[in-house]
């Protein structure tokens, strides 16, 4: 299935509850940056990394059956893990009834896309949650990646434009 702009806008608008796998307790790497980012409008982060207690406010879990265990049902799992991991995570958000398997900005692999698409899964490839979040939903200024240096505004000299 492609995936097309209103695809993305419908898991965004209908995701409440996210996984995110590989997610690091470390502020400046882009997992923690794009679930904070996600977290800060409205989606609930659900941390997978076995190496964390809490990110973000939230428990880790080692893996995603752990997700199930503990009651909880993500709708999307984002993944910032390699791709040659994608095809065992696929099994596992399918285990736990995920709607959305989503890889990161340059991960792709058709045994996952496989995996996904015959559990009924949205697969979505190539792209980050919070970009194509910012990107239809206006979050494109938030944390400084619009922050306003760069405009094709002209600049007013003495109130003229």
């Amino acid at each position: 299935m492609e995936i097309d702009s209103d695809i993305l806008r419908g898991v965004l608008r209908g995701a409440a509850t996210v996984a995110v796998v590989g997610l690091s307790p470390r502020w400046h790497r882009p997992s923690y940056f794009a679930a904070k980012y996600l977290q800060a409008h409205g989606y609930r982060i659900l941390p997978v990394n076995p190496g964390a207690d809490e990110i973000l406010g939230e428990k880790c879990r080692p893996d995603l059956l752990s997700l199930m265990a503990a009651g909880e049902k993500p709708d999307v799992v984002d993944c910032f893990r390699r791709a040659e991991e994608a095809p065992a995570l696929a099994r596992q958000a399918a285990q736990i009834g995920a709607k959305v398997f989503w890889l990161q900005l340059g991960l792709h692999n058709e045994e996952a896309k496989t995996i996904a698409e015959k559990a009924g899964m949205i697969y979505i490839a190539d792209r980050c949650m919070k970009i194509e979040h910012g990107r239809f939903f206006g979050g494109l200024h938030w944390a400084g990646v619009n922050t306003g240096v760069i405009s094709a505004k002209r600049e007013r000299k003495n109130g003229r434009g």
